[in-house]
């Protein structure tokens, strides 16, 4: 007989924006931006990125009432140029500013072709591909880079953690193929992962993270006691750097030292640092074009021939649409352990539970 306590509940995405917003406005964000913020994580969650979605909402709220998080926050261009911008987001929730910062990225790029949007005095933000996929509703490839809001990576070689997962997502549109999404931290693993492992009582795989001494580390609840590996051994350790550079350093957002772990602070601001690059296709070829070319590589990539005992050749992003066909239909999958902590906050918010 199955285990019932382990078997997911499902949430329809309504009752699950419903749920979102309320908490928000029981903070003092308004209503049409707690709509905003609740829309942006729900979407995380049905794309199947379960460690940036409702996951994060008691951690929104702990900051947002330890005065950590701006709830009316006066977001708006610090600098700007043809091509280019910059976002002082005065500590707002890294939705509605990363969602500004998109749409001041896609405006520019339909007058100059290209436009790169930096963004310092943010906040988490959720999934990456959450913003890089934005401009494909518009013909246009996305690009986003982040530092991330703690720092869970040392230097190759070193054990002081001064580096991020620092992701990346780059989406690219097709014709009749899905879009081609990459959305990747530095790391192996997201951090949010480890922190969804350790709240559903699970263990890690091996090769996520190491003690302080190189050993294998399992146990998601001592991740206090080592840190994450990055992709690829020391090249990942670079891109997490070059990534930090770009969408921290450059932007006058922190980075290195200077990032603070919202995981263990509630109470002062990160900093975050964003960038967002739209590229309007147009520019460079037909859009037609373009997209049937993308269409013919992903067709001759999934048929290509596969090794023995692999069973067809997966392109990035399709986990994601897989889960978003299944949550569209059924419903937010909520763990036990995820719901019980949802509706304990809503007792402290004195909010309707979820059920």
């Amino acid at each position: 007989m199955a285990d019932t306590a382990s078997v997911p509940l499902r949430v329809s995405i309504p009752q699950l924006e419903a749920f979102i917003e309320r908490a928000f406005e029981a903070v003092g964000i308004s209503k049409s931006e707690a709509g905003i913020i609740a829309e942006l994580m729900v979407r995380a969650d049905v794309q199947g990125s379960e460690g940036h979605g409702v996951f994060r909402l008691p951690q929104y709220i702990r900051r947002i009432k330890g005065g950590a998080v701006n709830v009316k926050p006066n977001i708006r261009l610090a600098r700007e140029a043809a091509g280019m911008a910059l976002v002082d987001g005065d500590n707002g929730m890294g939705h509605l500013v990363m969602r500004f910062a998109t749409h001041k990225a896609i405006e520019k790029a339909r007058e100059s072709g290209i436009a790169w949007v930096g963004v310092r005095k943010s906040n988490h933000a959720g999934p990456a591909s959450l913003y890089a996929t934005m401009p494909l509703e518009h013909d246009m490839i996305g690009l986003y880079l982040a530092v991330g809001n703690a720092n869970h990576l040392p230097p190759w070689g070193g054990i002081d953690m001064l580096l991020s997962t620092n992701p990346i997502a780059v989406a690219i549109p097709a014709d009749d193929e899905l879009p081609v999404v990459l959305d990747m931290a530095t790391t192996v693993a997201a951090y949010g992962k480890v922190k969804t492992k350790a709240q559903r009582g699970e263990m890690m795989p091996e090769g996520w993270m190491v003690d302080r001494e190189g050993k294998p580390l399992l146990d998601p609840k001592r991740a206090s006691e080592g840190f994450l590996l990055p992709i690829g051994g020391y090249k990942g350790y670079g891109l997490a750097l070059i990534i930090g550079l770009l969408a921290g350093t450059l932007n006058g957002a922190a980075m290195g030292k200077d990032v603070v772990d919202f995981n263990a602070d509630d109470t002062t601001p990160t900093n975050t640092g964003h960038v967002i690059v739209a590229i309007n296709v147009e520019a460079f070829q037909p859009i037609a074009q373009f997209k049937q070319s993308v269409d013919t590589l992903v067709r001759d990539l999934r048929n290509s021939r596969t090794l023995p005992g692999v069973e067809r050749i997966h392109l990035p992003g399709e986990g994601s649409y897989a889960a978003r066909a299944d949550r569209l239909e059924n419903g937010i999958p909520l763990s036990a352990p995820l719901l019980a902590s949802l509706n304990q906050l809503a007792g402290e918010l004195k909010i309707a539970v979820l059920g």
